[in-house]
């Protein structure tokens, strides 16, 4: 039986533990969860008819990065149509109906701790598992099958992950039980409205934790 949510993954920073920005120097991984229902009828709808405000169309993919660095779409966007656009956004995600499970690795202290770091997508994606299981556990949803959507990354990223996935789905977790998820992944220009919100509430998260007590900066979003 099908499970009545469905779970959006992006990343913030990246996973390598070779070179890392002293700037930001966190992994961070989103998981949006919402309901299939709650999806449909309020928050892609919502992210499209902005996009139709803005652009005309809703061929346009609110990418974090390009946001902050004002780039593609956004580039000719002025102070006035940026700040509102920033703000509409944020009233997006803020009334989005959906739990976020957000993992947070810090690279530098990762690294330092483990004479063998795990890889810090990976690591961070099998927690999020495990406590996703426990989330949709409390919904009664825990035996349904539920899809998990990631952006694809690369060939070699992609496949790694889908061999990771399988392990810990087929019982390298926590509790040692089979979980009901599958795993789809999917390139940017599927335009995504799930993904774009996984993608835009991200670095903020990670925002928060490198520097707390501070608001997300210009290109940024608050999450509920």
């Amino acid at each position: 039986m099908k499970s009545d949510f469905i779970v959006y993954v992006d990343e913030s920073g990246d996973h390598s533990l070779e070179s890392i920005d002293i700037h930001y120097p966190l992994f961070v991984l989103s998981f949006c969860v919402f309901r299939i229902a709650d999806y449909n009828t309020l928050t892609a709808p919502a992210v499209r008819k902005l996009k139709f405000e803005l652009f005309g169309h809703d061929m346009v993919v609110f990418h974090e990065m390009d946001i902050r660095r004002k780039r593609g779409a956004f580039a000719t966007f002025g102070k006035e149509q940026r700040d509102a656009f920033m703000e509409s956004l944020a009233l997006i995600i803020a009334a989005a109906p959906m739990k976020i499970i957000a993992v947070v690795i810090d690279k530098v202290r990762h690294k330092q701790r483990y004479s063998k770091p795990a890889h810090p997508y990976h690591l961070a994606f099998g927690f999020g598992l495990e406590r996703l299981h426990r989330l949709l556990r409390s919904h009664g949803q825990g035996d349904r099958l539920t899809h998990v959507i990631c952006e694809a990354r690369g060939a070699n990223e992609d496949e790694e992950l889908e061999l990771e996935f399988r392990g810990i789905r087929d019982g390298d977790n926590y509790r040692g039980e089979r979980l009901p998820f599958e795993l789809v992944v999917t390139n940017k220009r599927t335009n995504s409205e799930g993904l774009q919100i996984a993608d835009l509430t991200a670095r903020p998260i990670g925002l928060s934790v490198l520097r707390p007590g501070q608001p997300p900066k210009a290109g940024c979003t608050a999450t509920d």
